[in-house]
């Protein structure tokens, strides 16, 4: 297990290295769902909703290209605390990089479980709540996940839907198991309100 979240670390650390902008009053009329092309391919937006996650996590201020450290003291405390993951790490952007000082930018590193851990340590414990978000399926290197998020945010003003925080970057394939970055799989999600 800390050998696995080790490997998982020493990637994810690149997967903050672009800032991540938030976006708000997103207007517009009902269209198809968005699509954006990157390198790596098409990111096409569509929406759900997701259900309420229970995590563990250490929260982070200062440019969002610096989570790197954090992610990897979380799994490394994780592992020494023996707490089982119920899922893929998780990432949540507060603040708009495009708005805030790069100093003042707020963002967790988090790992999902199935309860609340008997011991903590110097982790902390909440539970993401339920939303509707709207969100892609992103495939390649994880520090080109921002890249995805004007299709995202579009599909959203399309939608005359209003975009919410925190934004949410799961990290769904474990680097130390794919041969490639164009292996890598990612979803990123935005919570909305309004409209439908």
């Amino acid at each position: 297990m800390k050998l696995r979240l080790a490997a998982l670390a020493v990637l994810l650390s690149s997967a903050c290295s672009s800032p991540r902008p938030l976006a708000g009053g997103l207007h517009g009329t009902p269209r198809e769902a968005s699509v954006q092309t990157l390198a790596s391919g098409a990111v096409e937006a569509n929406w759900k909703e997701r259900l309420a996650q229970p995590y563990v996590f250490l929260e982070k201020r200062g440019d969002y290209r610096e989570l790197g450290a954090t992610m990897r003291t979380l799994l490394t405390a994780a592992g020494e605390l023996g707490l089982a993951s119920h899922g893929a790490p998780f990432a949540l952007f507060y603040d708009d990089p495009g708005r805030v000082q790069p100093s003042e930018l707020r963002a967790r590193v988090c790992l999902p479980v199935a309860e609340r851990p008997a011991r903590l340590g110097a982790l902390r414990y909440e539970v993401l709540p339920r939303a509707m978000v709207a969100y892609a399926e992103v495939r390649g290197p994880y520090p080109e996940l921002p890249r995805s998020y004007p299709a995202l945010f579009r599909y959203l003003s399309e939608l005359g839907w209003q975009a919410g925080a925190p934004i949410r970057e799961i990290y769904l394939v474990n680097p130390s198991e794919v041969t490639s970055h164009a292996e890598l799989v990612a979803e990123v999600q935005i919570p909305w309100s309004g409209g439908a």
